[in-house]
């Protein structure tokens, strides 16, 4: 016989979370209104306890303060002592009444009564016109009899406290064990209701998580397939849809770029080809200005190249495996190269170039890190204004090699700065020079880096005004030189 059940997904969420919910909200109301009780209780015996504490002390101290009085009344004789007396005896009393509720959950009310009166006899002794030895003598003999009743009080207000803190303390076992029996018996019914689940759900999704999985790592070919629930199975159809959409996509991307490399690669090249006649002479002597203008046309050639080889490129570099060709390398030689390849660039601009590199040799990706400092100083000089300065360090780190870029511009602001490093993402500001990014020199740096495991951040830093690139890689071994400090 068929069991029935649910069909979707919700359904089968709806029923478990009834099954469950409803022993286990008995339980937690159950739990609550015990806690409740035992909270309220404890914190009223918590403030009985402090204020007999505090009243058995302070009628002792009554009492004393009394005998002592009443002794000096005795030698002095003196009004001033009478009305200490009288005085005592009413905060005597007055502690009495304010011990009235828990003299009377002691059942302590007689010896209460006896305590009040004792006092007031003795106050009442002394107090008399006309006091002859003998009387004094006898109320000064109350004073032990008096000292004794207020410590037997004491004890008997403490045994009462103590009675209800274990009564307290034995409810509070009860509970637990109440508890206790309430989760022993959930626990099966629990059991069960994840062993359903489980053979009713979890097929399905192990279904759909490697069907995402197997997307994610670009495995387009295989079919998406999932057998369950209603819901899961509809899930499962969208992401066979969304595969053969993805597969469509990727063979588009192939051909785009096969045929953009053909496009535009023949065209560069034959400007590149007539921008260098033209420096070689081939025309004639060029003058002073014709030879930087050509100079201009040909570090925009170049710059061109860059972006239409980093576009093409792309699917590669965002291969994780990508093998690292790595050799050792002096780094502060390879900055000095990368931003001798961009001084036209920079003076085009105005910019001023200061570096501030460790002469340090690395391994590394000669390549790689390359292009990682062409495509930040591009970066930078994009986008800092005439006049502006672009600073690159270089350090040693323990166990990597550190790099830092930061310009004086604008700066990427806060609701762009995670998307910086995503492929074709450009922001709001306004670029300089005359050939607009692609959208992907960030992009291609982070991947350079995470082939190499290290690691790209945007730093917010006081000291640079706009973008500030902080990178590290690590490094087995490196060899330090002297330091160096230059601005070009």
């Amino acid at each position: 016989m068929k069991i029935p059940r649910p069909q979707s997904l919700n359904g089968l969420i709806l029923v478990g979370f009834g099954l469950v919910a409803l022993p286990l909200l008995v339980a937690v109301i159950w739990a609550i209104v015990n806690l409740d009780r035992l909270a309220e209780q404890s914190e009223q015996l918590l403030i009985t306890g402090v204020s007999a504490a505090e009243n058995n002390r302070q009628l002792a101290e009554n009492v004393a303060s009394l005998e002592r009085v009443s002794r000096q009344y005795l030698v002095l004789r003196n009004p001033d002592s009478l009305a200490l007396l009288r005085q005592d005896l009413a905060t005597l009393e007055a502690t009495l009444d304010a011990m009235k509720g828990v003299i009377e959950q002691s059942d302590a009310g007689a010896l209460a009564t006896s305590i009040r009166a004792a006092a007031r006899r003795i106050v009442s002794t002394l107090t008399q016109g006309s006091l002859d030895e003998a009387s004094a003598q006898r109320a000064t003999a109350s004073f032990p009899t008096l000292r004794q009743r207020v410590t037997r009080l004491t004890v008997i207000t403490n045994t009462f406290i103590e009675t209800e803190l274990e009564r307290i303390r034995e409810s509070t076992r009860h509970a637990q064990q109440v508890s206790a029996w309430q989760t022993a018996a959930l626990v099966p019914g629990t059991l069960i209701l994840v062993l359903f689940f489980t053979l009713l759900v979890a097929r399905p999704i192990r279904q759909i998580d490697r069907a995402i999985h197997q997307l994610g790592r670009s495995g387009f070919s295989r079919p998406v397939v999932v057998k369950g629930p209603t819901d899961l199975e509809k899930l499962g159809r969208q992401l066979e849809w969304l595969r053969v959409r993805l597969l469509e996509l990727a063979q588009e991307k192939n051909k785009f770029l096969r045929h953009m490399s053909h496009e535009l690669k023949t065209p560069l090249a034959n400007i590149r080809e007539g921008t260098e006649l033209l420096l070689d002479g081939a025309v004639g002597e060029l003058d002073p200005q014709q030879r930087e203008v050509t100079d201009i046309l040909r570090m925009n050639g170049l710059k061109l190249q860059q972006l239409i080889e980093n576009l093409l490129s792309f699917s590669a570099w965002q291969s994780k495996n990508e093998v690292l060709t790595r050799s050792e390398f002096p780094l502060r030689a390879l900055v000095i190269q990368v931003a001798k390849a961009q001084r036209l660039a920079l003076k085009s601009a105005q910019i001023q170039l200061r570096l501030d590199v460790e002469d340090i040799i690395v391994s590394a990706d000669r390549d790689k890190i390359r292009t990682v400092l062409d495509n930040l100083l591009s970066n930078a000089v994009k986008f800092t204004p005439k006049g502006g300065i672009v600073t690159i360090r270089a350090r040693r780190s323990p166990d990597s090699f550190v790099l830092e870029f930061a310009d004086t511009g604008p700066g990427i602001p806060e609701d762009e700065s995670p998307r910086i490093f995503e492929a074709f993402f450009q922001g709001q500001q306004e670029q300089g020079g005359h050939i607009a990014g692609t959208g992907i020199g960030l992009s291609v740096v982070l991947e350079c880096i995470q082939a190499h495991n290290g690691s790209v951040e945007l730093v917010n830093s006081e000291e640079f005004c706009g973008a500030h690139f902080r990178i590290h890689i690590p490094q087995k071994r490196m060899v330090e030189k002297p330091r160096i400090a230059a601005n070009a």
